[in-house]
């Protein structure tokens, strides 16, 4: 494996545990192990092949935009609310080819992969995938909305930028304290947390920047 290969490797490997974590809030240590369903892993999946397309762009890297094009559609979507996604492995594949005028092998392979990458997932091991509602946020705005955690089952929500600006992530309990922020100022925020009880969970998302942009949440 060439040396590029093995630094693409690694950088998946390790995406993969940072967006699994992200930012995290667990119960007491008595507590039952919470279940990671199916679905917060396709949301950790998700937030990989964002990150690994960030690092692709950066670096005028094709083949790590396939790459995350690759990961990307092996996690089936569940639509919420709001337009079509922001991110897909068909504009990760277009952005891919951007990067590869005149390498004519590539650009083939990058033609071959679009079908099959496109037909959808029709049996996956993340079950019925994640919801994913897409937003637009004015300059400074912030969302929220509630979700519905489930009893001894890990809540993951992620908040996937356009690129424009910084997004940060919290989710507070019904007493209105935050249970989990994910403000380290990039794209890509993830909360991950825990909640013994269950019930009603007020997630917020915010636009840091000053132009709008569109955001992409995902939850299981």
């Amino acid at each position: 494996m060439g040396n590029r290969n093995w630094v693409l490797a690694g950088l998946v490997l390790a995406t993969i545990a940072a967006a699994g974590a992200g930012a995290t809030a667990f119960a007491h240590d008595e507590a039952p192990t919470p279940v990671t369903s199916p679905e917060a892993h396709a949301v950790a999946q998700a937030v990989t092949a964002a990150e690994l397309a960030r690092w692709g762009r950066e670096r005028g890297d094709a083949g790590a935009l396939i790459m995350a094009a690759r990961l990307l559609a092996e996690v089936p979507v569940r639509q919420g609310e709001g337009d079509a996604p922001i991110l897909t492995p068909g504009r990760l594949l277009d952005e891919a080819a951007a990067l590869s005028p005149g390498n004519e092998t590539l650009l083939a392979a990058i033609d071959r992969l679009r079908e099959p990458l496109m037909r959808g997932v029709r049996s996956s091991s993340f079950g019925a995938g994640p919801v994913f509602t897409v937003k637009q946020l004015r300059a400074r705005e912030t969302w929220s909305f509630e979700v519905d955690a489930r009893e001894g089952e890990v809540l993951r929500v992620a908040a996937i930028g356009d690129g424009d600006t910084n997004i940060d992530l919290a989710i507070r309990n019904t007493r209105g304290a935050v249970i989990c922020r994910d403000g380290f100022g990039d794209h890509y925020p993830v909360c991950t947390v825990s909640p013994r009880p269950g019930g009603k969970m007020q997630v917020n998302v915010q636009n840091r920047g000053d132009v709008w942009t569109s955001i992409q949440v995902l939850s299981n």
